[in-house]
């Protein structure tokens, strides 16, 4: 059993799909600390041949809650105008049809009293769905809430035995956190995504790396999607 732990993001990179794809079972860690300038509630796209950011903001966000305990500001007009800049930077794209509803449908999810750990699994699941993901999706907060209290690597050994897990994949963000060897000691293989060379053809601009999902998936085929998700390898 291959198992993969991270926030949740909102519609992001496609080395977050790589991971996903790598395992087994994915756990969205959602009852831990909200952190600011995350990735949780924004993403990047192409705007105008440049890299820009769109949001999703927020009702309160601080550092002393945790992701399940932030929710979505009640903003319509804000939610609407960040839906129409993603409509205007990919109208032009040759897969705008078949995925700009499935952008606004995950927008039209977010009502009063949402979650971003809610309207961030949906634009997980939803990409998930179209590209045939299979892999089994849990919040920590729904499966795993009587681990907390004990110490962050503690916590993630008990989550990894509790699913009888023989290997931990990590995106190559994690490489100063964690080591094989101690791994190794605790009875789990450690591994880290390796994402290979992704590139691919955006307008007639030079190409921007490693933006939101939403722009791999407005230039390319699910089946090229595919492709390029394949390109990774575990380390």
């Amino acid at each position: 059993m291959k198992v993969a732990i991270n926030q949740p993001f909102t519609f992001p990179y496609i080395g977050f799909y790589q991971l996903v794809s790598q395992v087994d079972k994915f756990i969205f860690y959602d009852d831990v600390t909200y952190m600011k300038q995350s990735w949780i509630n924004r993403n990047r796209i192409l705007l105008n041949g440049k890299d820009h950011f769109f949001l999703i903001q927020l009702e309160s966000a601080s550092s002393y809650k945790l992701i399940s305990e932030t929710y979505i500001k009640n903003d319509p007009i804000a939610l609407k105008k960040t839906l129409k800049m993603i409509y205007q930077a990919y109208s032009k794209a040759p897969y705008f049809s078949i995925v700009f509803p499935l952008v606004e449908d995950c927008f039209n999810n977010i009502k009063n009293n949402s979650k971003i750990s809610e309207i961030a699994y949906i634009s997980i699941k939803s990409v998930c769905d179209y590209l045939g993901i299979k892999t089994q999706l849990e919040f920590s907060s729904e499966k795993y809430p009587f681990t907390k209290g004990i110490g962050r690597k503690e916590r993630l050994y008990e989550i990894l035995r509790l699913n009888s897990a023989t290997d931990y994949v990590n995106l190559p963000g994690g490489t100063g956190l964690y080591s094989k060897e101690e791994f190794i000691k605790h009875g789990f293989n450690l591994h880290f995504i390796d994402r290979g060379q992704i590139v691919y053809k955006q307008f007639n601009n030079d190409f921007v790396p490693w933006l939101s999902i939403i722009d791999v998936l407005m230039f390319n085929s699910a089946e090229e999607t595919n492709l390029l998700i394949s390109k990774c390898t575990l380390v």
